[in-house]
């Protein structure tokens, strides 16, 4: 337990002593900042991993270069962060520019040139130091909403150029530009009885404590009854001045009997153990109605390093004849605080409300390889795949899989083979393994070998074989045929597909490739006229969509331009 405690105090001492410059870098904005997500916030599978910037509710606005260095990285994706620009600098540390609209100057060009190159809107280019020189303040692109950007905004972060590591802006001087005066709100406080024989407040089921405002500002909840273990979590969210929205919380830290026993701060984290907050939340609260209960103790421990825990990671073990006092206290970055004290004793009165947990004959332990077989269907779980054990879910019935539910988080994919010898060469070619959600059926990338259908996933529940033999939709939105085009600065299509989804789209004009932009959220693609392979008069247009078992759409017409 000392080495512990003492390995942990070194790790947040190194941090604290860490100097990070606070003048540095400048805002990436010349507006007022305000923010629409804080770093660390909770969100799906993954902690926000930067600040995102409100832009007004539009896209457009100038984006500019924080600090002197050169474009190391860009990506752009479907999905994501969109349209992403990475600038490193010479003092050891990236920023990362997410969900552009697109890049401006010397660093669209270069994006043009190598879409053409490599004939794809996705990709991804890792450039050399002496390619792409940017300035403090340059502009380098405009804002968006490109990616999984719900909203237009600018998401920016700051990286260990080393390491890869994010770490909190907050550090480096953008505290000073966002206003936040306003102490954190917790909404709900839970209690959950930790092993199968406790009880807390005559129940085994995880319930709601009541807590009222005291005088001093503090709050005080309902004294909690334990008959054995005990842990607690908060549903918790912070606001900045100026801003409605509600965004995650900086520190939470509980205390038993004026000891730390747990404690959450969001100062740098990896990307890859960002999904662990599917362990760190309550998940099966969260996956039923939708709220986030952060919890502050680990039944199961897991390695992420926003968290210190005592020998007990946060459990709170009840003994007779001793009252025991629990403290937790939420904080922002600007050191706004609340704090709830929660009075603990021991009780030996028995349960009313028993545990809801289904036994069935399977019971999965997460720390080893686990084999599920019946019939013609397998699944493989490699350990380590779940956080924790539990009694699964599993059958096969009528060629349909039931692997448990989605109130089970997954840490890593899972195997899941389907074999089948009666179908044909051009039957398996359009076949995959579906999921299956009520009556929405989707896709996973399936591979065929030997008679058998596999797939790797992270999404628990119904899979079954399917087939997709009905190709992708075509919708122009303004290009009919013999048209012409002078007014319009843009060719836009509407692409769809209802089953297997669409892999690939390709544009042509005059034969040549040409570049479409894809919007996902809207299914919309858009190609902007440049000259290049336009010819005055009659163009030849074509556009090819393909689904993922290879069904395809062609569109074919002409249209009519003048060039100047």
């Amino acid at each position: 337990m000392f080495i512990r405690l003492l390995l942990l105090l070194i790790s947040c001492s190194v941090f604290a002593q860490e100097e990070f410059p606070k003048n540095y870098f400048k805002s990436p904005l010349d507006i007022q900042l305000h923010l629409s997500g804080s770093f660390g916030e909770l969100r799906n599978n993954h902690f926000h991993s930067g600040l995102d910037f409100k832009t007004s509710q539009k896209e457009g606005l100038n984006v500019y270069a924080s600090a002197d260095g050169y474009v190391s990285r860009i990506k752009i994706s479907t999905y994501g962060y969109g349209k992403v620009i990475y600038i490193t600098h010479p003092n050891g540390y990236t920023t990362v520019y997410g969900h552009l609209q697109k890049a401006t100057g010397k660093i669209q060009e270069y994006i043009i040139n190598a879409h053409y190159k490599e004939k794809s809107f996705e990709m991804e280019l890792f450039l050399r130091p002496d390619e792409l020189i940017v300035k403090q303040g340059d502009l380098i692109a405009m804002s968006g909403n490109s990616g999984g950007s719900g909203g237009p905004h600018l998401h920016f972060e700051i990286r260990n150029t080393l390491t890869e590591k994010t770490i909190n802006p907050l550090f480096f001087g953008f505290d000073a530009l966002i206003k936040d005066t306003k102490t954190p709100v917790v909404n709900t406080l839970m209690a959950y009885p930790i092993g199968e024989n406790s009880v807390v407040n005559r129940s085994q089921e995880p319930l709601t404590i009541n807590f009222t405002k005291q005088p001093d500002g503090t709050y005080l909840a309902d004294k909690v009854l334990v008959n054995g273990a005990v842990g607690f979590g908060i549903n918790a969210y912070d606001m900045f001045d100026f801003n409605y929205n509600k965004n995650g919380t900086y520190q939470v830290q509980s205390f038993l009997n004026g000891a730390s026993s747990f404690n959450c701060q969001f100062n740098v984290f990896a990307f890859d153990e960002s999904r662990y907050i599917n362990a760190f939340l309550d998940y099966p609260r969260y996956k039923k109605t939708g709220v986030r209960i952060q919890q502050l103790f680990m039944e199961n421990p897991y390695s992420l390093s926003i968290i210190q825990a005592d020998n007990s990671n946060g459990i709170v073990h009840v003994k007779p004849n001793i009252n025991n006092t629990y403290r937790i206290e939420v904080k922002d970055f600007h050191n706004n605080k609340v704090i709830i004290n929660i009075p603990i004793q021991y009780s030996s009165i028995a349960s009313e409300i028993p545990s809801k947990i289904q036994k069935t004959p399977y019971y999965l332990i997460a720390k080893n390889d686990n084999m599920y077989k019946k019939d013609n269907i397998s699944v493989f779980v490699e350990e380590g795949t779940f956080y924790d054990d539990f009694y699964l879910n599993f059958d096969v019935k009528e060629d349909t899989l039931t692997f448990h539910d989605a109130s089970v988080a997954v840490h890593k994919n899972f195997k899941v083979s389907i074999e089948n010898n009666t179908l044909t060469e051009e039957q398996i070619q359009k076949t995959f393994i579906a999921s299956v959600d009520g009556k929405r059926k989707s896709y996973n990338n399936t591979k065929f070998k030997s008679g058998t259908f596999t797939t790797y996933t992270k999404n628990t529940g119904k899979f079954f074989l399917a087939q997709d033999t009905i190709a992708p939709r075509i919708k122009p939105i303004n290009l009919a045929e013999g048209k012409w085009t002078n007014s319009q600065k843009s060719i836009d299509f509407i692409i769809s597909d209802d089953f297997s989804g669409i892999k690939t789209y390709n544009g042509y004009i005059n034969g040549n490739w040409i570049l479409f932009d894809y919007d996902y959220k809207k299914q919309l693609i858009t190609y902007e006229f440049d000259e290049q392979f336009i010819q005055s008069g009659r163009n030849e247009f074509k556009l090819e969509v393909t689904d993922n078992v290879g069904n395809s759409t062609i569109f074919e017409t002409h249209f009519f331009r003048s060039i100047k």
